[in-house]
């Protein structure tokens, strides 16, 4: 698994690609706060800093995510769609790291293909629907698998394994 599967809607226009950009206010004091935090090494509901490589310029890039912790498997879901840390993750062959104060993880994510996501997706809503259902359509943890599998192509989510 040391590469990332890629779905086959990598070739979508940017116009049929599905994201919702954080408003001022989320972006600016809520992920700030969440960041801060986490740095310090104190977790928000599993929250860790995502750091992977910009896939245009190089460079580190670095966002707040909810680590999702399923039996043995970890799993990093995108609420609000195709995210530029999504985009990032994909372009650097699905290499990333996790950070949570001054541990630094190693990964190596694989992307889930729709069918895949279904207990995933309702897991994560199990944990944080109050944080991110409003990206979801209505769509909860106790939604049917069809309605789970609605809205799977519009949830990226990635396998993790720790290198």
């Amino acid at each position: 698994m040391t590469n990332i599967r890629l779905r086959q809607t990598m070739d979508m226009s940017e116009e049929t690609r599905h994201y919702r950009p954080p408003g001022w206010f989320t972006k600016h004091v809520v992920n700030a706060a969440v960041v801060g935090a986490t740095r310090l090494g104190i977790s928000v509901w599993g929250s860790r800093v995502l750091e992977v490589k910009g896939r245009k310029t190089g460079a580190p890039r670095q966002t707040p995510v909810n680590l999702l912790a399923v039996g043995d498997a970890a799993y990093l879901v995108a609420p609000r769609g195709e995210a530029q840390w999504v985009r990032n993750v994909r372009a650097a062959g699905g290499r990333l790291d996790l950070l949570l104060g001054r541990r630094r993880t190693h990964y190596v994510a694989t992307e889930l293909l729709d069918a895949e996501k279904i207990p995933v997706l309702r897991a994560y809503l199990e944990r944080w629907k109050a944080e991110v259902g409003v990206f979801f359509e209505g769509v909860g943890a106790t939604s049917t698998d069809e309605e789970l599998a609605a809205i799977a192509s519009k949830h990226p989510v990635f396998a993790i394994t720790e290198l």
